[in-house]
């Protein structure tokens, strides 16, 4: 069997960590486009040079790209951290970034400053003082006196605001406004001798080794917006987005390719050209790499078409659709765009052609494997990855011949498994596959003998140790991974229509009062204010019920440091490693609700079931868990709920 996650090549430490860097920088830029483009409207038309000029409102453009979009930014960054207390204090310490770059006291107008917009220092300060505030909150949770708590933490946070402030101003300040003088520089340099468009030679390979975030919104984006504030325009913006190389590779594959790819290029051009989504050609490269060259000669020419006419546009294309250039285009700049597009477009579909065409191989280029590699490399499954893995090899995996044994892993096997195999279970009974068994284990516990092992995708290559010849699935939300519905649609392919004899079923129903979950381990309204705390909160309950030894909590926050037992909609299940079992008296869990709600790992959390589970007594329960939170109305109710009992009889009440 073929198997769906793939090790990193060696070698791939750094780039893994650049494109992780890229998506967190992303991760803040992408949910302000919209704002920014539009600033960039607002450029657009009324600047002196642009299409309507308007000295009243272009007023709005100097403020907007010193103030507002690096501030909202910052906001951002902050909140993807520590969320709206996070949010506030890195937007409050950004202050003193914007103001390092100019002085408005000694200026006629914020659009005379001269000085850089600091998007990148905003990047930096925002999440950097979330992380701060967050660290410094850990160190006093549980410690203030009640009735304290808003002041401290109101006055805690405009200090460490403050604080970081001044230090951003006095000391990143100076650093990043010569940073961006040099980039600056560089750029002008470029521009000035007529080298941009040799820019493709990096812009495009990094582009298919999935880089493209960390050049286009840590360097490209606060550049061009820079230009565009003073020229009104910006060819910066159009050197990652520009649709006409991937639409010219594609389109040469629709005509000059074979097999899967020539059958798979024109969906994948519909979703390149107009949907914006490039990544989806990037996997045709990886299956013929020569075709790098196609892609450089179409975007070195396209960017020649905007150095000639001077055109580009006054705001990020994104998504890198044909629409969203347009919708950002300059005034002046309808004939150079157009160019830039369509001759990248025909220059890249000529080259690719001739290279198709001289191909001799009888490799028609694995796509399915080259989907895999750049899977591998971004580190994440994608909407448009997984349309070309569905097209070109079946969803999830190509797998050969039907599955019929597939087991939840984890690292206890006592906990997440069992829940996670809870909910895959009913959906492929649900299916119609009463021969498929779906069962929960400790990976240290694994052998060879399964055709598809689901993990959390932290421990996924430890599963694929024991388990080399299965398919393997990595999730990363048990109780509603899209992952589980791949998988039946997996099983409609090798399996066709659900029959058979009748599978591993889940534990029989147990009621949840038999002495695993007593009322004096239930807590309505839960103290803890972070993760760490709140696990405490739960194992304590269980050293309290004699269930475990102290020493067991400890297990728990060595588990949770390890791989996360968050599972989604709402539910943490924190619980010991599986070393820890010897501190185990007899199976117990603990309910602790958090009607405020935590932050678990940047996912809120509100209900936090701790389990200590000496044998098999506890997967009824843990099933029953399962049912009620991937059912929105059972949630509710235990929202809602007032007294231990609503609780044991809502957990004990769902039938399975």
């Amino acid at each position: 069997m073929s198997v769906a996650t793939h090790s990193a090549p060696a070698g791939a430490g750094m780039r893994v960590k650049v494109q992780k860097f890229g998506t967190f920088l992303s991760n803040m830029v992408m949910p302000n486009i919209g704002a920014i483009i539009g600033w960039g409207l607002i450029t657009a038309f009324f600047i002196p040079v642009g299409w309507t000029p308007n000295a009243k409102i272009a007023t709005i453009v100097g403020p907007g790209i010193f103030f507002l979009l690096p501030l909202l930014i910052a906001y951002t960054g902050g909140y993807n951290i520590y969320k709206i207390r996070g949010g506030v204090v890195g937007a409050l310490a950004t202050m003193g970034i914007i103001m390092a770059t100019h002085d408005p006291i000694f200026h006629a107008s914020y659009a005379d400053t001269g000085g850089s917009p600091m998007f990148l220092g905003a990047m930096i300060v925002g999440p950097l003082t979330a992380l701060v505030m967050k660290k410094l909150d850990s160190l006093w949770d549980g410690k203030i006196k009640p009735g304290f708590e808003m002041l401290v933490n109101n006055f805690s946070a405009g200090i460490t605001g403050a604080v970081m402030a001044i230090g951003a101003m006095f000391i990143l300040g100076p650093i990043l406004r010569t940073v961006m003088q040099w980039l600056g520089n560089g750029v002008e340099f470029l521009v000035t001798n007529g080298l941009l468009p040799f820019t493709a030679l990096v812009i495009e390979p990094a582009k298919v080794m999935f880089l493209n975030n960390a050049i286009n919104h840590g360097v490209l984006t606060p550049l061009a917006l820079d230009q565009a504030k003073q020229a009104g325009r910006s060819a910066l913006f159009l050197l990652e987005a520009n649709p006409g190389p991937g639409a010219g590779l594609l389109l040469a594959y629709m005509i000059f390719g074979r097999g899967v790819s020539k059958a798979t290029a024109p969906g994948a051009l519909i979703i390149q050209f107009f949907g914006g989504i490039h990544e989806v050609y990037f996997p045709y490269v990886l299956a013929k790499p020569r075709l790098l060259l196609a892609l450089i000669a179409g975007g070195a020419t396209g960017t020649l078409m905007n150095v000639m006419f001077k055109s580009g546009l006054v705001a990020p294309a994104a998504p890198g659709s044909v629409f969203a250039v347009y919708a950002s285009l300059a005034k002046g700049s309808f004939v150079g765009v157009s160019l830039c597009w369509l001759s990248a477009l025909i220059v890249t579909f000529l080259v690719a052609s001739f290279l198709l065409k001289i191909d001799r191989s009888d490799d028609e280029g694995d796509l399915s494997k080259a989907t895999a590699d750049m899977e591998a490399m971004k580190g994440k499954k994608s909407i448009a990855s997984s349309t070309l893995a569905a097209a070109g090899a079946g969803g999830v995996a190509t797998a050969v011949g039907a599955i019929h044994k597939i087991v939840f892993a984890c690292d206890a096997g006592m906990g997440s498994s069992a829940m996670g195999a809870s909910v895959l279970r009913k959906k492929i009974q649900g299916a119609g596959y009463s021969d498929v068994s779906v069962v929960n284990k400790a990976i240290s516990s694994l052998d060879d003998e399964y055709d598809l092992v689901v993990t959390h995708q932290d421990l996924t290559e430890r599963a694929r140790q024991r388990t080399a010849s299965a398919v393997h699935v990595s999730v990363d939300n048990f109780m509603a991974s899209p992952r589980y519905d791949e998988i039946v649609d997996l099983l409609h392919r090798t399996n066709g229509v659900g029959f058979g004899a009748a599978s591993e079923s889940a534990p029989q129903a147990a009621s949840a009062s038999g002495g695993v979950l007593a009322d004096s381990a239930i807590v309505m309204n839960g103290r803890a204010t972070t993760r760490d705390a709140a696990i405490t909160e739960a194992g304590q309950l269980l050293v309290a019920a004699g269930a475990v030894d102290p020493a067991y909590v400890d297990a728990m926050h060595e588990r949770e440091a390890s791989v996360s037992t968050h599972m989604g909609n709402l539910l943490a299940i924190p619980h010991g490693t599986n070393e820890a079992k010897s501190s185990i008296h007899r199976t117990a869990l603990s309910f602790v609700r958090y009607p405020g709600g935590l932050d678990w790992n940047g996912k809120p959390t509100e209900f936090v079931v701790g389990i200590a589970g000496a044998g098999n007594d506890h997967l009824a329960l843990l099933s029953k868990l399962a049912e009620v939170f991937v059912d929105k109305a059972q949630v509710a109710r235990l929202q809602a709920a007032t007294t231990p009992a609503e609780v044991q009889d809502i957990l004990g009440g769902v039938s399975v």
